[in-house]
């Protein structure tokens, strides 16, 4: 399924239009929800990273950042845009060729909706993390994913193929595989993908970052420890040490 030519597409939807506009919003939801996390000397591993899009931001954020997919033609492009920046590995999400939590974060964008055990891809990603897991997803229930429904060729062959998630059932999801966690929900892109665009109003209703899962893409933190994960207010006033 994730060939050479589905590795061209997926980087080429980002040069168009409403992709280019999409993949801004969507930084801006991954900076959002990861903005009280630490940085300095964390370690962060994205399952799925694909062809590094998100592995590059993350690793630009301050992260020390490990990708994993299960693609080779992913990876080989991962590896041609990231070089020595990342350390990139072929496996299966399902079985993580990682020690119990050998990073501080694990991160999974738009990876359950492919995956045949999403259960289990969850349970490994909360095994290798010590903090906590953000999870991306597309929402069934946006108006996005109902006019895809709608108009199945408004989206191409992989997402119409998708599971995609409801915000109840994914948040099921992580309580029936993690147990009981904190959880944060953030969502983007209100409106539908021909919405998608810098023309007023619709820039501005797209661009919204909204606390509750109502836009085409969702995410959720889930804390892995009993302690909020978020950088200590001292860290931020300490000199450094000299050299």
């Amino acid at each position: 399924m994730w060939d050479k030519e589905t590795a061209r597409r997926y980087d080429a939807w980002f040069q168009t239009g409403p992709g280019s506009f999409a993949l801004k919003r969507e930084v801006r939801l991954l900076e959002r929800m990861t903005a009280a996390w630490p940085r300095r000397g964390q370690r962060l591993l994205e399952i799925g990273c694909g062809t590094g899009v998100f592995l590059e931001v993350l690793h630009h954020s301050g992260f020390d950042v490990t990708g994993l997919d299960a693609s080779p033609h992913m990876l080989k492009q991962a590896r041609e845009r990231l070089g020595n920046r990342a350390d990139l590995h072929l496996g299966d999400a399902g079985h993580l060729p990682f020690d119990d939590k050998h990073f501080d974060f694990a991160v999974l964008l738009t990876v359950l909706e492919f995956c045949p055990d999403p259960a289990q891809v969850l349970r490994e990603a909360a095994r290798v993390a010590r903090k906590a897991v953000l999870v991306g997803f597309l929402n069934r229930f946006s108006l996005y994913g109902m006019s895809s429904k709608l108009w199945p060729g408004t989206t191409g062959k992989l997402l119409r193929n998708a599971c995609w998630f409801t915000p109840w059932g994914l948040t099921g999801l992580v309580r029936q595989s993690l147990g009981p966690r904190p959880m944060r929900l953030g969502s983007v892109l209100v409106g539908p993908k021909s919405t998608w665009c810098e023309s007023s109003p619709w820039r501005q209703l797209n661009s919204l970052m909204l606390p509750v899962p109502v836009g085409a893409i969702c995410a959720c933190a889930v804390n892995l420890t009993r302690e909020p994960v978020v950088t200590p207010l001292p860290a931020f006033g300490a000199k450094a040490c000299p050299g």
